[in-house]
């Protein structure tokens, strides 16, 4: 996939209606703070296209952008961020439900896990939640570079064996600061493409 164009096309908030778009969308979820904004900026070779913060909880929003004029990612409001308060909880649940039930064109949901770490109660939910929704989510592992090469497989296994994934789940380890797992990711993008031509 060769990326040409990119830019911040839509922004919905709790009370917007979800664009008609017209073309295929991939979602990114994940919890606050697993690298979904540095994700997004590794894939689309930007520095600073998605915002990233150290403080958790900074995207609380459905941000469309618009790739190629063919294909829209699409970052959800991270979830478990302990520091905000229930109702602002609620509202982040609502717009996520909301987009997983309403998107039309929604065709991959790409699901970001920190590899240091066994998946928490919030990804298990988040997991079982887009399954339900009827997708098998693509997982992601986030911050490959933060882990040895031998503790690999054991991070990888923890996060299989957290989730308790179906048979066949695609499994990326992904860094945003080596781009390794780009390919692969591209690799997915670009099926999603050919089946809308």
């Amino acid at each position: 996939m060769i990326i040409k164009n990119v830019g911040l096309e839509t922004v919905c908030g709790v009370t917007s209606k979800l664009p008609q778009s017209k073309y295929p969308e991939v979602a990114f979820a994940g919890k606050s703070n697993v690298g979904k904004s540095s994700l997004i900026n590794a894939l689309v070779n930007r520095k600073a296209l998605a915002r990233t913060s150290s403080q958790p909880g900074k995207t609380q929003t459905i941000n469309y952008y618009n790739i190629n004029d063919a294909i829209y990612f699409v970052d959800l409001p991270g979830y478990g961020y302990a520091r905000a308060n229930q109702e602002v909880k609620a509202g982040w649940g609502r717009m996520v439900e909301n987009y997983l039930h309403g998107s039309k064109q929604l065709k991959r949901v790409f699901l970001l896990i920190d590899i240091r770490h066994a998946p928490s109660e919030n990804d298990r939910l988040m997991y079982e939640w887009i399954c339900k929704m009827g997708f098998v989510p693509v997982l992601i592992a986030t911050k490959l570079d933060k882990i040895k090469r031998s503790q690999l497989q054991k991070q990888l296994k923890l996060i299989r064996e957290g989730l308790q994934v179906k048979e066949g789940t695609i499994l990326i380890p992904f860094s945003s600061e080596t781009k390794q797992g780009r390919e692969e990711v591209y690799q997915i993008l670009d099926s999603i493409l050919e089946e809308n031509i």
